[in-house]
C-alpha cells in the first residue's frame, strides 16, 4: 500500500492529522529500496500516522503545506544518493538526467537538499515540531567532511542545516525510539544512532579535533577521520563529539546491527512497488524498471573499499534475510500484475557477501585495525557459497519465475578464495543468473593504486576470468564481464592509467568502456587522500589530479575521446547509488 501523499489520501484513511510527514528528494516510489518508503512503512507498521512529500517545489508552500503540519517531526532525505553526487558528474558538470524523477529529467532534486528542504519547512512554519535528518546525503556529512563541489572542508550537516536532529545509517530502530519519545515528551538524546547539537560534551564520549582545527590543519583531518571511521561498531564505538564556535556536534553510539528476524519483518510489510500515482502522472521513474522486482538479500559490507561510504552508512557487519524470506518475496512477485517472470536482481551492496560472516565480529564488533578481505581475506572469515547456490536453485523453482538475475558487483577474490563451493556457486550464477554480462569491480590494476583503493591484487582477477569464460564457453553462452574502473583516483597519473589500458589490453582482451574519473564522497578515505594529498595510512605525500581537463584525459587512456564514445549520464558505480539509504 501507498503512504499518503495528498489530503484526499489523508481524508480516505479517516486521519485527522499526520505524526510524521516524509519530505523526500527522490520522488515517491513505494519499495524497500526507497530509504523514506521503508522508514515510513516501519512507522506506520507501528501504529504511526506517516505521510509523504517527495520533491517538493521550493519557490512556494504548494507542495510542503499540502499535509499540514505533522505532530511529532519531519523527517528528511535527499534520496538514494548524495544529492550532489545526484546533480553534477565528477568533472563538474550538471546531469541532464536524473533516474528518481518522473520524466528523467534532472529538474526536482535541489542542491545540498536536506538542507534546501529544512530552510523550506522552517519558512513556511516558523513555530514547527522538530526536524530529522536521514537518509546517505545527511549520514555521510554528519561530521566535519571534505565537500568537492566547493572544494573546502564543511562542518557537519546539523549546523548548516539547523535541523533539530540527525539519524545516521541503518534508521529504522532509532526512528522508532525517536518516534516514542517524542510522542511521551520525553529527551530523545540518549537514542543510539542519533546525533543533534549541545554546549556540552556527555560523559566518556570521544572529543574529535574541532572544526576550527581540522580545517587549520590538515592532519588534524586526518586525526579526526581516523577516530570518526573507529568509531562506527555497534559493539566497540564510543560516543563522538565535535566542536564549532561554541557548541558541539554529539554523535551517539550506532544502533545494533538488525537481527534476521527483524530484517525479515522489514521485507515482510506491505509495499506497493509502484510509483505513487501522484507523481507517476509527470511520467515514468527510470529506477523502478530494475528495483521494481528486485530483492535484496543482505546489509552491510566488509569490503571496506576506501573510495565507498557503505561502511559507514549500512556497516561493515552484513546482516542476511533468512532463504524463506526472500522466497517468500519471490513468491509475492508471481500475483503482481507487472510481473513478466524476471527477477532483475537478487543481492545487497556486493553481492555474494550473502549468509558469510565472521563469527567473531558477530559476537565481538569488527577489528580496529583489521580488514576483513583486505590486504588478504582473514582466515577467520570462513567463505562458503553454498547457501547462496542453494538460494538461487530454489529460486528458479518457483512456479512463474523464469529467470533470475545476480545484477549486482560481486566480489571475485572471495569466489576465487573459497576453494570448497566458490566454483559451483560462479557456475551457478554464469549458467543461469548472468544477462549477457556478469558486473565486477576491479576499479585498477597498478600495484599502488590498488593498495589506496584497499582492492585485491590483479592475481585473483586474472584467475577469475579465465574461469568464468571457460564456464560460458563449456555452457555455449557467449558472455563478458563488465569492468567498472575509476579514473583520477588519489596517487594515479598518465602513467599509471597507461598500465591500466595495457593491462586491460593484453590480460583481459578488452577496450574498457565502463570508466569513471573519480569523485571524492564524503566521509570517506579516498575523500580524506583527495583533499590532504596524503595517504592517511602513512602520512606520506600523494599525487592528487586536481585539474578537471587533465582527470579526463586520464578517463580518455582507456576509452578514447568523448566525442567518440557513447555520452552518458548516469551514476553507474555501486558505491555511488541504489541501495538501502535511510
Amino acid at each position: 500500500m501507498f503512504l499518503p501523499t495528498t489530503p484526499q489520501e489523508v481524508a480516505a484513511l479517516k486521519w485527522d492529522a499526520l505524526d510524521i510527514i516524509l519530505v523526500n528528494g527522490d520522488s515517491y516510489i513505494d519499495t524497500p529500496y526507497s530509504g523514506i518508503a521503508m522508514i515510513g512503512h516501519v512507522l506506520l507498521d507501528a501504529g504511526y500516522r506517516v505521510g509523504v512529500i517527495a520533491q517538493p517545489a521550493l519557490d512556494s508552500d504548494a507542495d510542503i503545506a499540502r499535509l499540514g503540519t505533522p505532530r511529532l517531526f519531519w523527517g528528511i532525505s535527499s534520496g538514494a544518493v548524495d544529492s550532489m553526487v545526484a546533480n553534477y558528474t565528477a568533472t563538474l558538470r550538471k546531469r541532464h538526467s536524473d533516474d528518481f524523477t518522473p520524466g528523467g529529467e534532472n529538474n526536482r532534486r535541489p542542491d545540498r537538499a536536506v538542507i534546501a528542504y529544512t530552510n523550506l519547512i522552517k519558512r513556511y512554519f516558523k513555530s514547527s515540531v522538530p526536524i530529522v535528518l536521514g537518509g546517505i546525503e545527511a549520514s555521510l556529512r554528519r561530521v566535519t567532511h571534505y565537500d568537492y563541489w566547493s572544494d573546502r572542508l564543511r562542518a557537519p550537516i546539523l549546523f548548516d542545516s539547523k535541523a533539530d536532529y540527525l539519524i545516521y545509517g541503518m534508521g529504522e530502530k532509532a526512528i522508532l525510539e525517536l518516534a516514542a519519545a517524542l510522542k511521551k515528551g520525553s529527551s530523545p538524546l540518549n537514542i543510539r544512532g542519533l546525533g543533534y547539537l549541545s554546549h556540552a560534551v556527555p560523559a566518556g564520549y570521544l572529543t574529535l579535533p574541532s572544526f576550527e582545527e581540522v580545517t587549520a590543519d590538515k592532519m588534524k583531518f586526518i586525526e579526526m577521520f581516523h577516530l570518526f571511521y573507529r568509531n562506527n561498531d555497534p559493539f566497540t564505538a564510543k560516543g563522538l563529539a565535535q566542536q564549532k564556535g561554541d557548541r558541539f556536534y554529539i554523535q551517539n553510539p550506532p544502533q545494533p546491527t538488525l537481527s534476521q528476524s527483524e530484517l525479515d519483518h522489514l521485507y515482510s510489510l506491505p509495499f506497493a512497488r509502484d510509483l505513487h500515482p501522484y507523481y507517476a502522472a509527470h511520467g515514468n521513474v527510470k529506477a523502478l524498471e530494475t528495483i521494481r522486482f528486485s530483492i535484496p538479500t543482505h546489509r552491510g559490507c566488509y569490503g571496506e573499499c576506501n573510495f565507498c561510504a557503505i561502511a559507514v552508512h549500512e556497516g561493515r557487519t552484513v546482516a542476511s534475510r533468512s532463504e524463506e524470506s526472500i522466497l517468500n518475496e519471490a513468491r509475492s512477485f508471481t500475483q503482481e500484475p507487472q510481473f513478466k517472470g524476471i527477477i532483475q536482481d537478487v543481492s545487497g551492496p556486493t553481492a555474494n557477501m550473502y549468509a558469510l560472516e565472521c563469527s567473531k565480529k558477530l559476537n565481538s564488533g569488527a577489528c580496529e585495525h583489521k580488514r576483513c578481505l583486505f590486504p588478504e581475506i582473514c582466515p577467520l572469515l570462513k567463505l562458503d557459497h553454498s547457501q547462496q547456490t542453494h538460494l538461487l536453485r530454489q529460486l528458479r523453482e518457483i512456479p512463474g519465475v523464469k529467470r533470475v538475475f545476480v545484477g549486482s558487483g560481486i566480489r571475485y577474490d572471495m569466489v576465487m578464495a573459497d576453494s570448497a563451493h566458490g566454483l559451483e556457486y560462479l557456475k551457478e550464477v554464469t549458467q543461469y543468473h548472468t544477462s549477457g554480462q556478469m558486473k565486477i569491480a576491479p576499479e585498477h590494476t597498478d600495484p599502488m593504486v590498488l593498495r589506496l583503493m584497499g582492492k585485491p591484487p590483479v592475481t585473483s582477477l586474472v584467475n577469475f576470468k579465465k574461469t568464468f569464460d571457460q564456464i560460458s564457453r563449456s555452457a555455449g553462452k557467449e558472455q563478458y564481464l563488465t569492468y567498472y574502473l575509476i579514473a583520477a583516483y588519489p596517487g594515479c597519473s598518465d602513467r599509471e592509467m597507461k598500465k591500466l589500458k595495457d593491462f586491460a589490453s593484453e590480460k583481459l582482451h578488452i577496450a574498457p568502456e565502463q570508466v569513471q574519473v573519480f569523485t571524492p564522497t564524503p566521509s570517506t578515505y579516498a575523500s580524506v587522500m583527495y583533499y590532504t594529498e596524503m595517504d592517511p595510512f602513512t602520512k606520506e605525500p600523494l599525487f592528487v589530479e586536481k585539474n578537471l581537463q587533465r582527470k579526463e584525459k586520464q578517463k580518455e587512456i582507456l576509452t578514447g575521446p568523448a566525442n567518440h564514445r557513447p555520452a552518458t549520464h548516469s551514476i553507474h558505480h555501486p558505491a555511488q547509488q541504489k541501495r538501502s539509504t535511510k
